[in-house]
């Protein structure tokens, strides 16, 4: 049973979860667990890791719309070396000041890899869901896409590691997400990858996705480590963990949510009804991206 089997047996038992966070009156709480042989390539420093982390729960309060306001960590090891322990908390520290929230520690155990469990708390009174979007409505992604396949690619061959680090230190889009609830119907990031993100929004929303490839932002880091258009094409939409927000808007909002969106926001293709599926320059697009139990697409 993989980690998307699992969600869908506890979804009736558990009516919160299911978006990127539970909503409890107006907070948002998320948490993640990262493993070091999953999760940390070889090459990844402990500030990375640390960053990373904490990141990738403050994405998922990005992905509500709502304020990050605060985030703990368990940490984990095989044995505690002062140095890479302190390097883990300054990445922690540094990614929640680089959004406006505050890393207020944790708990720490001995384990037989390194491990870390991160959760994030958020504030909003208009939680952004993945279930709001409608035929007719335009669907955007935030920044570039593949920076983290480019990452392990540089990390698999043990070049750049400097480079590969800065690569995987993503920023989470908590303030574009604040910004995009003023205008967006449905959201979430793109943590499993784009083309399975789609899937999974299109699902919430009971809609259908077109998909025009040519739009979709592949970052430049891609070409560096690619050698077809089919590799460049799934290294963007497939691997995941860039964690950007995909979203929908109505086009009458289009062009106000890009001027207001501190980030680049780009419209890669449209919702349309549910029985059109999801498709890419008229193709189906297969429902491919990260599963935790599963092996990458």
């Amino acid at each position: 049973m993989d980690e998307r089997e699992a969600l869908s047996r506890i979804a009736a038992s558990l009516p919160d979860a299911g978006d990127d966070a539970a909503v409890v009156g107006s907070t948002v709480i998320t948490t993640d667990m990262l493993h070091d042989r999953t999760d940390f390539p070889a090459g990844t420093t402990r500030y990375t890791a640390g960053w990373r982390a904490v990141g990738a729960s403050l994405s998922d309060v990005a992905a509500m719309g709502a304020d990050a306001t605060a985030a703990v960590a368990v940490y984990a090891d095989v044995e505690f070396d002062p140095a890479t322990f302190e390097a883990f908390i300054d990445g922690a520290v540094d990614v929640c000041e680089s959004v406006g929230a505050r890393y207020v520690g944790g708990d720490l155990d001995q384990h037989t890899e390194f491990t870390t469990a991160t959760t994030a708390i958020g504030e909003t009174d208009a939680p952004v869901r993945r279930s709001g979007a409608r035929p007719g409505e335009t669907v955007c992604v935030t920044g570039t896409l593949g920076r983290s396949a480019a990452a392990l690619e540089l990390f698999e061959a043990e070049e750049r590691l400097e480079r590969a680090n800065e690569l995987f230190r993503f920023p989470p889009r908590v303030e574009a997400g604040r910004t995009l609830t003023a205008h967006a119907t449905a959201m979430m990031d793109s943590s499993d990858g784009l083309a399975r993100s789609l899937h999974q929004l299109a699902a919430a929303s009971d809609v259908g996705v077109e998909i025009d490839r040519p739009a979709v932002p592949i970052d430049p880091a891609v070409d560096d480590v690619t050698d077809t258009p089919e590799d460049r094409w799934r290294a963007g939409t497939r691997f995941g963990e860039d964690f950007e927000l995909v979203c929908t808007i109505p086009e009458t909002a289009l062009e106000t949510a890009i001027d207001r969106c501190p980030v680049d926001l780009t419209r890669i293709g449209s919702v349309v009804p549910a029985d059109r599926g999801v498709s890419v320059d008229g193709d189906p697009l297969p429902d491919r991206g990260y599963t935790h139990g599963d092996e990458r697409a």
